[in-house]
């Protein structure tokens, strides 16, 4: 068995990710579950280690019990049944249970032997799923009121630059663009022959494991295609209805129906993230049209192919990455023909966002800074692009250069 409680010496090279750590603190020793969903490979597993951690050294009369299963070792509790008899069996009357479960979709029914725990009181519970549907139906019913959700993104910019070790400069943000941010990556040297291998491999693992298997589409190769197309069309406001025409110029047939399903599996993987569109001031969400972007942007250049070409769409999948790392609510705002990229929203605040690789000319200023223009309220609104010039601003509305963007921005 894999002796968490007692690997500190392990523990004690994890690179802390603070910010969730922080979120998460005010509900340990609370009777509510506690759920991190997210993409695989995105660190769940360590937030939960380092979870452990902290536990050992701020409670000593704590009784750690940890399943992992996606470890062999753990392949015989496949019910909930058997969850709950392991876990008794490992429980201590005269401690403070600390269950944590990895990847707990992997057991059936599990939700009835968690809501069995937590009325039975001195355990708290913690556990991890890449399904975006881990609580929703019968398990949200079960534990409704029970639970709080957290989802874990892959690294933001500041993060890689602490895990790689590297200065807030130029190259590294290059490299955060083209690389993404899965932490898994501070073990490789940042090459495109090494890092692109192992994110291939990763990609096969969502598709295969987490779609796939989960799923069971009947054309993996469409499946594939698909991919390929919203990697290539990041960002790109379109409709279920334009795509199957589109691929019907290409001999491709399907029907809406099964479209809406297969970019529902992607997302439920949370591999791919959708954004609706809404009207300018927020108020209504247009049932046609939105934008699809990638968890991880290194997966998607892994995909698509990383081109200079591309960067546009890029920093645009990475500031909606940030604001959702951020905890915004995202929309894509729309006024007759003219579009604002991000309507972001938290803690009923609003800020508007255009992103632009670039701004060369009084044309492209105009447009970007135009449309915000348009916006006849206080709420705060910004126009990102790539260029490192700062301080620069038009009537009110700012411009703030990427890397600052995601160095200060929260």
């Amino acid at each position: 068995m894999l002796n968490i409680s007692n690997n500190s010496a392990g523990m004690k090279n994890l690179i802390v990710r603070s910010t969730y750590l922080e979120r998460i603190k005010p509900f340990i020793n609370k009777e509510i579950i506690k759920v991190f969903v997210g993409q695989r490979r995105t660190g769940k597993s360590y937030l939960m280690y380092q979870i452990i951690d902290y536990i050992r050294k701020e409670y000593e009369n704590c009784n750690i019990i940890y399943i992992n299963k996606e470890l062999n070792e753990f392949d015989n509790i496949s019910n909930y049944q058997h969850l709950y008899d392991y876990v008794k069996s490992k429980s201590k009357k005269d401690k403070r249970n600390y269950l944590f479960i990895d990847e707990i979709q992997n057991i059936q029914s599990f939700e009835n032997a968690l809501k069995s725990f937590n009325a039975e009181g001195n355990y708290d519970i913690y556990c991890t799923g890449s399904n975006a549907n881990l609580l929703s139906g019968e398990l949200a019913t079960l534990l409704s009121g029970r639970y709080i959700e957290f989802k874990v993104y892959p690294l933001s910019y500041k993060e890689f630059l602490l895990f790689h070790n590297l200065s807030n400069e130029t190259s590294s943000l290059d490299n955060y663009l083209k690389y993404g941010g899965l932490p898994y990556l501070k073990n490789l040297k940042l090459e495109d022959e090494i890092v692109f291998d192992y994110l291939t491999n990763i990609y096969q693992a969502i598709l295969f494991k987490d779609v796939v298997a989960r799923h069971k589409p009947r054309n993996i190769e469409f499946l594939e295609r698909l991919t390929q197309f919203i990697a290539k069309q990041t960002g790109t406001m379109f409709s279920a209805r334009s795509i199957v025409k589109y691929l019907k110029s290409q001999n491709i047939n399907i029907s809406v129906n099964s479209l809406l399903d297969y970019i529902r599996f992607l997302t439920s993987a949370f591999f791919i993230t959708k954004a609706n569109r809404t009207d300018i001031q927020g108020k209504k969400i247009f049932e046609v049209g939105e934008k699809y972007y990638f968890t991880d942007i290194g997966l998607r250049n892994t995909i698509a192919g990383y081109s200079p070409f591309d960067l546009g769409l890029i920093i645009e999948n990475t500031v909606h990455n940030h604001l959702l790392y951020n905890g915004y609510k995202i929309n894509v705002g729309q006024s007759g023909n003219k579009e604002i990229d991000f309507i972001a929203e938290k803690n009923n605040e609003k800020v508007y966002i255009q992103v632009a690789l670039r701004i060369p000319d009084k044309k492209t200023s105009m447009r970007e800074f135009g449309n915000l223009l348009e916006i006849k309220n206080n709420y705060p609104k910004y126009v990102i692009t790539l260029d490192e010039y700062t301080g620069v601003s038009y009537e009110g509305i700012k411009h703030i250069p990427l890397r600052d963007f995601l160095t200060n921005f929260e």
